[in-house]
């Protein structure tokens, strides 16, 4: 119960950081049709803004300047390239924001070296948010922050305590996601930009004969999209590690999210997230093959037997290609996503 309990809590933060890195995409694509090759890069140089800032004020200015910065300057990309660009369809807009993604990892790797650099959470962070106490006895409980040391120590020799603290890193990820997808969804619902942003995307002449500046509002889209890229960097360089190869990490798994999720899909891309994380996160966690279970059925599989080398490949060897697995399932079974209405 302990193991399935952290594992489940890993995924779903695992995948929450994946939500906050494709809801940019996401609402690009959905307001401009526009798929952003670079936006894994806005991610990463999020991170290393925020690095530089909190070596300076620390790290929560960072966490607030961070994200601006990088929304101003997707904002001007959009403003003063990918715009020339859009009338002439979606291969020129791919070919762009390709080039802006090895111009961002060159810039990176010049002013921030080709290592990764030490960029800590704040004190308050680098704690545990809680800790799951397995007892043999009395079953699962919970601490919060780190549980003592003499509860977890077993008390006779027949006892068994295992305590699995979760680090507050990631409870802090879990609440900016949430944070951030209600935000979302109150601006784009509940508020008259959300009405301006949907009009100018259904109806861009009607809401320009209304007085709406649509390329404004084109602009400041491109802008927000960047911005969540850059506050999710911030969260996960934090988190995990800050080196010129963390866009390439997650590059790809975005675009599984999006496209999993349903292109142009909010919620799409939250229930997308939310599910190969935790099948990743699972999936990491097992050391199990399909040999060892055919073994367990009584089916004997010897050395000569074809695809006997694949068979005897643990589920975590294999856990990296598993959401591109479910990419090809979904787009042959559901070619317009989980929640998706339009084709890609």
């Amino acid at each position: 119960m302990e193991f399935f309990t952290i594992s489940m809590l890993n995924g779903v933060s695992y995948g929450l950081l994946l939500f906050m890195l494709s809801s940019g995409l996401t609402l690009i694509f959905s307001m401009m049709g526009v798929l952003n090759f670079a936006h894994a890069s806005f991610y990463m140089l999020g991170a290393y803004i925020a690095y530089s800032i909190a070596k300076l004020v620390g790290f929560w200015p960072g966490l607030v300047i961070a994200p601006l910065a990088v929304g101003v300057l997707g904002a001007l990309f959009e403003r003063t390239c990918l715009r020339k660009v859009h009338k002439y369809g979606h291969v020129p807009e791919l070919l762009v924001t390709f080039g802006l993604s090895y111009v961002i990892l060159e810039l990176v790797q010049l002013v921030w070296g080709r290592t990764a650099v030490v960029f800590q959470p704040p004190e308050v962070l680098r704690g545990s948010a809680f800790t799951l106490v397995s007892h043999s006895v009395e079953g699962l409980s919970l601490e919060w922050g780190r549980a003592p040391a003499e509860l977890c120590r077993a008390a006779e020799a027949a006892v068994t305590v295992i305590c699995s603290p979760f680090p507050a890193t990631r409870g802090f990820m879990m609440l900016v996601a949430v944070l951030m997808l209600a935000a979302l969804w109150l601006l784009l619902t509940r508020t008259r930009i959300g009405l301006v942003i949907q009009a100018a995307l259904t109806h861009p002449d009607m809401a320009e004969a209304l007085g709406h500046n649509v390329p404004r509002v084109f602009m400041l889209v491109f802008g927000a999209g960047a911005a969540l890229a850059g506050l999710a960097g911030v969260i996960g360089g934090s988190t995990f590690v800050t080196e010129p190869a963390m866009a390439a990490t997650v590059g790809s798994v975005i675009f599984v999210v999006v496209v999993v999720g349903g292109m142009g899909s909010l919620a799409g891309a939250f229930l997308a997230s939310l599910l190969i994380g935790v099948i990743q996160t699972f999936a990491v966690s097992v050391d199990y093959s399909l040999l060892g279970m055919f073994g367990s059925l009584g089916w004997n599989v010897g050395a000569d037997t074809p695809g006997y080398s694949v068979l005897s490949l643990s589920i975590s060897q294999i856990a990296p290609i598993l959401p591109y697995l479910f990419l090809v399932l979904v787009l042959i079974f559901r070619p317009k996503g989980l929640l998706g209405t339009r084709e890609g």
